[in-house]
């Protein structure tokens, strides 16, 4: 069957693609951008010893909570991608769900402003979405990895090589200590960015394909 351009219906559709896969870069730019930009406007940050929550309250919370709602954009971006482009199984579509799931986290965690300032009052559930994000961002790109490897071998092992290095320095953030927790959370932001980026960087290739025919 085809639509009213003579295009298969079930073609991938490649400026979907492009506009997905530049959504996932942005996301990534936003969450580093946005990490960079707090630390320089707070007053006396340390990003050894002070994580990137700290930057999410106070006066200029609003810097770091954007930043959060942008890298929320990405993932969320490549979930709809990767629902477009089913590259999988059952994985995939576990994959699939994780990065949604890991969209909305993000946008709680920015939302609830409970990091940072010693908020205990109601119900605190920050540390439950932390948990959440750690366990997301371990099964994605683990479940994810054999269809983003069909056709590009490299991806599948530097995705799996990144859920490695998540799924080692997400309990050591858990761990460190107070001196370089601040350290320990930026290398982890820079892990789920490389993530982001590696996803985002095949769906543009399938996009351009597409709009060859090569898809």
């Amino acid at each position: 069957m085809k639509d009213a351009v003579g295009q298969p219906v079930d073609a991938e559709r490649p400026y979907l693609l492009l506009l997905m896969a530049g959504l996932g870069f942005f996301g990534c730019m936003s969450m580093i951008g946005g990490t960079i930009a707090a630390q320089i406007v707070v007053p006396g940050h340390d990003w050894v010893a002070d994580t990137i929550s700290d930057l999410g309250a106070g006066e200029w919370e609003i810097i770091m909570d954007v930043a959060l709602y942008g890298f929320a954009a990405g993932l969320f971006a490549m979930a709809l991608a990767a629902s477009h482009a089913h590259l999988g199984g059952i994985g995939w579509s576990a994959g699939v769900v994780s990065l949604a799931i890991l969209a909305a986290l993000v946008v709680v965690v920015g939302a609830r402003n409970e990091y940072g300032d010693g908020d205990d009052e109601g119900v605190v559930i920050h540390i439950y979405l932390v948990y959440g994000i750690g366990v997301l961002f371990l099964a994605a790109p683990l479940s994810m990895a054999a269809g983003f490897g069909r056709d590009h071998p490299k991806v599948r092992s530097a995705l799996i090589g990144l859920a490695i290095a998540w799924g080692v320095s997400a309990p050591l953030f858990l761990m460190a200590p107070t001196s370089i927790d601040g350290l320990a959370e930026r290398v982890l932001g820079l892990i789920a960015c490389a993530i982001l980026a590696v996803m985002a960087w095949v769906f543009w290739q399938r996009g351009l394909d597409a709009r060859e025919g090569r898809v």
